[in-house]
Formats: structure tokens, C-alpha cells, sequence
């Protein structure tokens, strides 16, 4: 399966966003790609007043237009992720969205570890105060492989990972605006780890902005931890194929999955 994952910088013109995107859709759809994967908040990154009013509705205007994109190109769309608007919440939730080739929404999974950090003397981010966080893990089946959904910074949380390969998932699909200060020594190494650990696939997509600054650098990696591909550092994609008789072969080789210790871990995923 060749499979792409796309960057590029969102701003704070929501119609230019989307159709930078549905511009990488069908690029990335003509060089093969039948699984494309677009990055965390692909339709607007801008002020915390600009990003609640940014929200909207699901089925509504942006998902509209990738679900149309979709079924243009006939391949797999991940909408990396969208500030969707809830009725009766003040806030957004920050929500992915798979599409199906027939346009349609195959899976839906909102981000559920939020962002609030507190360093004296430097920064106050609180995600949690723009936006909500989710309460349920997501898989789902596309064209018989089971793909597992997560956004950004869920990547520092390797039980959520080992559920979903544990649920099935070949496939880890991390979506994300990784900061560039955390980026550059952080982002290439929790991709590989994820991947390896899980003896599954990722595809990490990644914004690529000054405001704030982000890293980028989208990859897709193989479950030996091999990175198939890795985009430059400006908006495109970069494709790589997915070869599942070699996945089988690590997991049989090295079947670590089937080695875990519940008896002493004290949960269960």
C-alpha cells in the first residue's frame, strides 16, 4: 500500500488552508498514494480568539470539501485534525477525521492527553483552556488493515499506542504540530519508538510554521523503526510503500508483542 504524508504551515485564512490541503490530496493521489495523511489543525493555526472561532460543525464546510477531495482522488484521507464545534461547549475539540474513498467518515477520534505546561519564567500553555479532550481510543478497518488514530502530543504516551497495536492496528497514524523546540530532538525519536515498540507502521504527518514555530519534518517509518521517507523542511509530501509481508515477518521473528507480562504490569490495555 503506498501510502503519503503531507506538510505545510496553516495559517489564520481558513479557505487558504483547505485548499492547500486538497492541493497535497491530489498531488500526493497522482503519485500513487491511496492512504494520504494532512497534519494536526489543517484548517486554521492562528490567535486563541481566531481558534474558537474557527470551529464548526461535523458534517460542515471543511469537511465537505476534503470528503469531496476524497472521492475525486478515490484514496483515504486523513484530516490530521479540525477544530470542531460542539453544541452547548465553549470550547473546540481538536478531532481527526478519516474519510473513506466514497467521501464518506470512517473514523472520527478526538485528541485526548492535552498539552498544559506550566515553566516558570518562560511559558504558560494550556491547551485544556481552548479546547477539550477525549474519552475513547479509535481504530479502524481500511480495505482490511487496521489503521489506530492519535494526534501530536499523544505521541508521549506509549500505553495509548500499545492498546491500539493490541486492538489490531498495523498502521499508527500521528497527525501533529510538534513545536520546533521539542521538536528537533524529540519528534524523529518518538516516531521511531512508537514504531518499534509496536512492530507497526507510522505515519506522522507535521505543520510546518513561523507562528508558532513547528518542526515538520513529516515521516513514515517502518515497524523495524527504519524511516522509509522524510519531507524537507517546506510544504509537499513524501510517499512511502507499506509493505505488510514484512510486518508479518518482524512480528514472527520477534514476537515481543506476545512476550508482555500482564501478570506483573497491573492493567491491561
Amino acid at each position: 500500500m503506498r501510502v503519503a504524508a503531507c506538510q505545510f504551515g496553516p495559517g489564520d485564512d481558513k479557505s487558504v488552508n483547505l485548499a492547500t490541503a486538497a492541493d497535497l490530496i491530489e498531488k500526493a493521489a497522482r503519485n500513487g498514494a491511496r492512504l494520504i495523511v494532512l497534519p494536526e489543525y489543517s484548517d486554521y493555526i492562528g490567535s486563541s480568539e481566531g481558534m474558537l472561532a474557527a470551529a464548526e460543525a461535523i458534517p460542515g464546510p471543511s469537511t465537505e470539501l476534503i470528503a469531496a477531495k476524497a472521492r475525486e482522488v478515490g484514496a483515504w484521507v486523513l484530516l490530521g485534525s479540525m477544530h470542531e464545534r460542539r453544541a452547548g461547549e465553549v470550547r473546540y475539540a481538536n478531532t481527526s477525521l478519516l474519510f473513506a474513498p466514497d467521501g464518506t467518515i470512517a473514523a472520527r477520534y478526538t485528541k485526548t492527553h492535552l498539552f498544559d505546561v506550566t515553566i516558570p519564567g518562560q511559558a504558560d500553555l494550556r491547551e485544556s483552556s481552548l479546547a477539550v479532550s477525549g474519552s475513547s481510543l479509535v481504530t479502524s478497518d481500511m480495505d482490511g488493515v487496521i489503521v489506530g488514530l492519535s494526534i501530536c502530543y499523544d505521541i508521549r504516551f506509549p500505553e495509548l499506542y500499545r492498546t491500539l497495536a493490541l486492538r489490531g492496528a498495523k498502521v499508527l497514524l500521528i497527525p501533529a504540530a510538534f513545536l520546533l523546540h521539542t521538536g528537533r530532538d524529540h519528534w524523529e525519536v518518538l516516531v521511531r519508538a512508537r514504531a518499534i515498540e509496536n512492530q507497526c507502521f507510522v505515519i506522522a504527518a507535521g505543520t510546518l510554521g513561523t507562528y508558532p514555530e513547528t518542526y515538520g519534518r513529516s515521516m513514515i517509518v517502518d515497524p523495524w523503526g527504519v524511516v522509509l521517507a522524510t519531507a524537507q523542511d517546506t510544504t509537499g509530501f513524501v510517499v512511502a510503500d507499506l509493505d505488510f509481508d514484512r510486518l508479518q515477518s518482524i512480528r514472527t521473528n520477534l514476537p515481543a508483542l506476545s512476550h508482555r507480562r500482564e501478570d506483573l504490569y497491573g492493567f491491561r490495555c
